[in-house]
């Protein structure tokens, strides 16, 4: 069933001009489709991967991005060549272990075939007609148990699974009314897994599986200055064991300790959604703001936050580049962001701020003889370095004033500061 599918959706593709299926352009636009869609969302041979191969055998742990990376530079650009828009179809979801993608260079489109265990086409085998009859074996009906293939993955599940439910953004005071630890069991300060704790205002009827949070530190927008949110920060599980006022409640899981004043809220069903990585229909730039686990440099598959939400049109799926922003330099080269214009030198365990000395004054230029072209005099005041690209990210979950977003590729390293923009 999952095959037949599979040929059909590919089919129907192949009907559609594939102008039409130009990765983010509205369904509307059926005149430019009409002409083969916009030269700019059509891709080239300049797009595909240097050792692009012409077919590729899906595995158990691969994912969208990865497959795509196999062929194209740049991964994200993958429902571009698959022919698919967003608007028509929502779950891009039919590649399955075992399938093979088959790359056409002239078409430059991707087709899904049959692998080995797909059942495809053998060939004739050379044999008679008794000697087919003759290997014929009747089965009497029966049933069959097999284990359901989960489809191939946009990216990994394992890396944005616990953000798809625990981390929390709210209101100053969002947590103010949420049940609480009031106590835990033999007075202890804090507890872990396997400990029991006691809270306030869990009814009979409310849930039986609660997460436990704790108020985090204000996310503040590094360009305005806004409050975006507060970041609730996730502790634990717990489970009702007994329901009373108050209830009493059965530690499972702990990130940290579990400490009395903790807050509670109802656990939500973690299922890992569908993805299709996009660019943004229009510009945005914003920068990033905190990164998990505290850190100040980053790389691959590290979960940020940045500045902009739905209320900027960021959405999920969204693709974004990442860039280091330039540094400002004097006239003499040297960079003028160290500590308002002080380099440092460590002394030991000590750090002592070093003064810039100042450029002495330079002579004048000589002139220029007749007929010669003068040269480009030097910039007599700062100069500002152009921002370099440093990465690419995958917005996956989006709250009104900020979102979580997944490093899926840095070629250098990636700090809180950096500018995120439309690639």
């Amino acid at each position: 069933m999952r095959k037949t599918i599979i040929t059909l959706v590919v089919a129907l593709a192949s009907l559609v001009p594939g102008g039409a299926f130009a990765d983010g352009m509205p369904a509307s636009s059926e005149k430019t489709a009409a002409k083969g869609g916009d030269a700019s969302t059509r891709l080239t041979q300049a797009d595909l991967a240097a050792d692009a191969p012409s077919e590729y055998t899906v595995v158990k742990g691969d994912t969208l991005w990865g497959i795509s990376g196999r062929f194209l530079k740049d991964p994200w650009k993958w429902p571009q060549i698959w022919q698919m828009n967003q608007d028509q179809i929502k779950n891009p979801h039919l590649i399955y272990p075992g399938d093979v993608v088959r790359l056409d260079r002239d078409a430059m489109r991707l087709s899904l075939g049959g692998g080995a265990a797909g059942g495809g086409s053998a060939g004739p085998s050379g044999g008679t007609s008794a000697d087919a009859a003759g290997n014929v074996v009747r089965l009497d009906p029966r049933v069959r148990i097999e284990t359901l293939q989960s489809a191939v993955p946009s990216i990994p599940g394992t890396a944005i699974g616990p953000f798809l439910s625990q981390p929390l953004i709210i209101e100053s005071t969002g947590l103010d009314t949420a049940p609480a630890i009031l106590a835990t069991e033999e007075s202890r300060v804090i507890v872990g897994a396997g400990d029991v704790a006691y809270a306030d205002r869990i009814g009979s009827g409310d849930s039986v599986n609660w997460q436990i949070y704790r108020p985090g530190v204000a996310l503040k927008d590094p360009e305005s200055g806004e409050i975006l949110g507060y970041e609730a920060k996730y502790v634990g599980d717990a489970r009702v064991r007994r329901y009373g006022n108050p209830t009493t409640l059965e530690i499972i899981k702990t990130r940290q300790e579990v400490n009395r004043g903790d807050r509670l809220a109802p656990a939500r069903e973690s299922a890992f959604p569908t993805y299709v990585p996009r660019a943004p229909d229009k510009a945005i730039k914003g920068s990033i703001m905190s990164v998990d686990g505290g850190v100040s440099e980053f790389g691959q598959y590290q979960i940020i936050t940045i500045n902009r939400g739905a209320r900027d049109g960021v959405e999920v799926g969204h693709v974004l580049a990442t860039y280091r922003k330039g540094a400002v330099i004097n006239a003499g080269g040297r960079s003028m962001d160290l500590l308002g214009g002080s380099s440092k030198l460590f002394d030991g365990m000590r750090m002592t701020p070093v003064p810039v000395v100042a450029d002495p004054p330079r002579p004048p230029p000589p002139p220029v003889e007749p007929g010669k072209v003068a040269p480009v005099a030097q910039a007599e005041g700062p100069l500002k370095l152009p921002d370099e690209r440093n990465g690419l990210i995958f917005v996956f979950r989006v709250f009104d004033k900020l979102s979580y977003a997944l490093v899926m590729r840095s070629t250098r390293p990636i700090y809180i500061g950096d500018v995120i923009q439309t690639p």
